[in-house]
This record gives structure tokens, sequence and C-alpha cells, in this order.
């Protein structure tokens, strides 16, 4: 895809920075400061705050499908030739497929470097495996690596967005997009309602997201409140590990192949997603940050159907940091159960979560499922040796969540500069924070990337000589 070059502005747009107490971050910050204090002090008030961090979560993923489903299909409607849809999907599957061989193999290299399990001598007999953990054991067990494949086609049509399986909602709008596509002319119309109604749904995300500090707060004063910080020194050396590894992860593997590839600087990139760094470190999720990375990843000069493929796809089949913890994970329970492998079978061991990891796409609790899924699968090492880290494991999810969101991030400009789908000096520009959101807003551009200005209501002052595919891509 070729993008226009932007023309010159008698005004430069500035930066134009809200008062700090204004800013998302700052409050989401002082939510989860404000939760953590209230879990380690009242523990029992702390509990009670569960149904408002479940609540904003719930309100988020609300939107998801909808957005998903929207942006899919107006991307895929963009692009000149259908087979480009194919071959950029192919390109991120094989991308995801390198990514997790990569972090597999970086989680099983930290723990045989440390091999902090030894000395524990778990006797996995003892172990008790009733209650949430049970739970997770048994549909671990029963858990079958192609299971994603045969629950890809919903029942319905609306069934995908009522059950929230994002998986099903790609599908659909793959499909969707496709045959709009394929109808020309007469498709347009419906084409221009998608965008119209991709920017109501957006300005529906801008209203939610308002409450994210009040989401945060209540998520992490129930997660202290319930587990205690107690439970963070119990197994604090694993924890240190995995946070470790997986910082390094993000910033030697991740940054190396945004600086060397993409040209892109990886500390800018944090700063330029410090709001969603600090709504999935307060959820625990990567998932309410999924419309503000497609948004901001769109505003960066991304093509909007890469965008579309991309993200969607890379959060289900691109978790970086699941795969760090379950290789970690389960050469940690084989060393605190005094199970040898070798080498060969730690191999066998990555070949499994491989494909694993990928079967618990889209489910609930997928982390400890895919987890107990690989024990079974290989026999070696004892199931019920996840015990030993239910406890610890909820203060490793929001590092799980943070890698995945990073590795998406980086994941999608990558395609998106094997498509010649990104528009570099563009993404300079906001990541150096020359051009923000609120400066774009407050002096729109009249000609330049797409994603530079709002879309009109009318389109009386459109460029005559703009491209459809050009229109078509505007939020």
């Amino acid at each position: 895809m070729t993008h226009t070059p932007h023309e010159a502005n008698p005004i430069a747009p500035t930066a134009q920075t809200k008062p700090w107490y204004r800013q998302l971050y700052i409050q989401v910050l002082a939510a989860i400061v404000i939760g953590i204090v209230l879990g380690w002090q009242w523990p029992d008030l702390a509990t009670s705050m569960e149904p408002i961090g479940t609540t904003f979560i719930a309100a988020m993923k609300m939107l998801i499908g909808p957005i998903v489903f929207l942006t899919i299909i107006s991307g895929i409607a963009g692009v000149a030739d259908l087979k480009k849809v194919g071959l950029t999907g192919l390109k991120a599957l094989t991308y995801f497929q390198v990514g997790t061989i990569a972090a597999l193999a970086t989680g099983l290299v930290a723990i045989n470097l440390f091999r902090l399990g030894d000395g524990v001598h778990a006797d996995p007999s003892r172990l008790n495996t009733s209650g949430d953990a049970g739970q997770y054991i048994q549909q671990g067990e029963h858990q079958q690596w192609w299971e994603f494949l045969t629950n890809l086609v919903p029942h319905s049509f609306f069934g995908a967005f009522v059950e929230g399986d994002i998986l099903q909602v790609i599908f659909l709008a793959v499909i969707f997009g496709i045959a709009v596509k394929s109808v020309g002319k007469a498709g347009e119309p419906l084409i221009a309602g998608v965008n119209r109604l991709t920017e109501v749904v957006f300005k529906v995300l801008s209203f939610v997201m308002k409450a994210a500090p009040l989401g945060a707060f209540g998520a992490m004063a129930y997660a202290i409140g319930k587990f205690g910080l107690s439970t963070l020194t119990s197994l604090g050396s694993l924890i240190l590990l995995f946070y470790v590894t997986s910082i390094l992860f993000v910033v030697v593997v991740l940054g190396t192949v945004l600086r060397a590839y993409v040209k892109l600087n990886i500390f800018q990139l944090f700063r330029y997603f410090k709001d969603e760094f600090f709504l999935v470190l307060g959820t625990s999720t990567a998932e309410p940050a999924l419309p503000g990375l497609m948004r901001k990843l769109q505003f960066m000069g991304v093509d909007r159907s890469t965008v579309g493929l991309v993200v969607p796809t890379g959060y289900s089949f691109n978790l970086d940091g699941a795969a760090i913890y379950l290789s970690l994970a389960t050469l940690y329970i084989a060393q605190a159960t005094d199970t040898a492998l070798s080498v060969g079978q730690q191999l066998g061991l990555l070949a499994v979560m491989l494909l694993t990891s990928k079967g618990a796409a889209g489910v609930a609790g997928g982390g400890f499922i895919a987890l107990t899924a690989t024990l079974s699968t290989v026999g070696h090492v004892p199931a019920a040796g996840i015990m030993l880290i239910f406890g610890i494991d909820k203060f490793m999810s929001e590092c799980r969540a943070l890698v995945n969101f990073y590795g998406n991030a980086v994941a999608t400009l990558f395609i998106a500069t094997w498509e010649k789908g990104l528009d570099l000096p563009r993404a300079r520009q906001v990541l150096a924070g020359e051009v923000t959101e609120d400066s774009a807003a407050a002096h729109p551009a009249g000609r330049g990337h797409t994603a530079q200005r709002p879309a009109p209501v009318d389109h009386s002052d459109t460029d005559p000589h703009s491209s459809p595919q050009s229109a078509s891509s505007r939020l």
C-alpha cells in the first residue's frame, strides 16, 4: 500500500497535553495504588470491590466483538486485491509461530539456568487438587490442541457476539468482508455504513474508558484482598524470574525486531501505549486494551486492513507472555516434583506447548488449561503439580498480559512493514510526541495518512483525487 505524502501545513500541529491529573495513565496508576492499599489493610472490604472491576471488564469485552467485526470488514473492503488478505494472514500466522517458539525457548532457558524448583521435593500424590484448580485440571486433561478449529464456526451469526468468542467473530468478519468486496458497487453503501458505525462504536468506547480508573481500582483491590501480599513472598523468586525474563524478552527480543526491521524504538512504543499499559496492569488482562491498541496503531500510520486482521488474530495466536509462562511453569513443576527431563524431552515439551497454547485460545483460564493440557499430553510431569503455583498465578497474570499486549503491537508493526502498509515518517512523528490524537483533532490535516484526521461527516471537502481505498480506511 502506498501512502500519500503529507502536505506541509502553515501551522504545524503541536502536541497539546492535558493537565497531569487528567491523564488517563495517572488516574489508573493512582487507582491501582489505592486498590493495593485497600486490599492490604482492609481485605474484607477490598474483596467486595470485585463487581467494580468485573463490570468494567465486561463493558470493554462488550465492545471488542463489534470493533473487531467492523474493522476487519472495513479493512478488507479497502484492499484492492483480495489475495492480499490471504497473504497478510499467512505472514501473520508465520510470525506468530516464530514468535511463540522464541518465547517458549526463552522460558526454558531461564528456568534451566536458575533451577528454582530444585530442593522443593513436592509429592504430587499429596497435593490437594480440589476447588478451582481441580476444575482447570479436569478441563485441561480433556483439552485438545485442534479444538480451536472445530470451535471456529459459530452455531449462529449472532452467537459469536453473544458468547464473546473472538475467533468466531474474526471468521465471520473475514467471510462477510470478502463477500461485500466481491459484490462491487452494490456493497459500497454498506461499506460507508460500516465506516460510520465504527466511528460510533469508538465513541462509545471513549465513554467506557472514562471508567478505567474505577475498573483498575476494583480489580486490584480484589486481587490483593483475596490472595494477600503474603502469597507474593512465598514463591517470590519464581515471580521475580518470570517478570525479569518477560522484561528481557520484550526489551531485547521484541525491541531488536522493532529496531532492526521496522526502524522504531521499543521505549518510545512503551510511552505511546502508557494508558493501555496501566489499564492492563490494573485489570490483569489484555482484552480491555485491544480497542485502544487498534485505534492507536491506525493513528500511527498502520494500514487499517493490517490492523484489523493481525491484532484480533494475534490476541488468540500470538501470546508471547503466556508462552514464557507455560515453559517456565512446566519446568518448575518438573524440578519441584523431582522429575528429570533430558534435553530431548524438553524439546519435545516445546513442540507440544506450541500446539496446546493454541488449543486454549479464547478459553477462560486459558493459561492454566494450556499448562494442564501440556502436562497431560507428555505424561512425564504430574498435572497435580500445578497446585504448587496456583496461588501466585494471579500475580503473574499482569505480566503475562502486558507481554501479550506488546507482542501484538510489535507483530502488527512488523507485518505492516512487511506488507508496505506502514507510514514510517508518520509513525516516528507520533512516537516522538510531535503529533498526538489531541493535536490532530485540534488541527486536522488536509491530506496525508487517513489516520491523521477524523473522518468528516460530509465529504464535500474531500480531495476529489483521493482513492476509494484511502476514503474507506478512515475512522
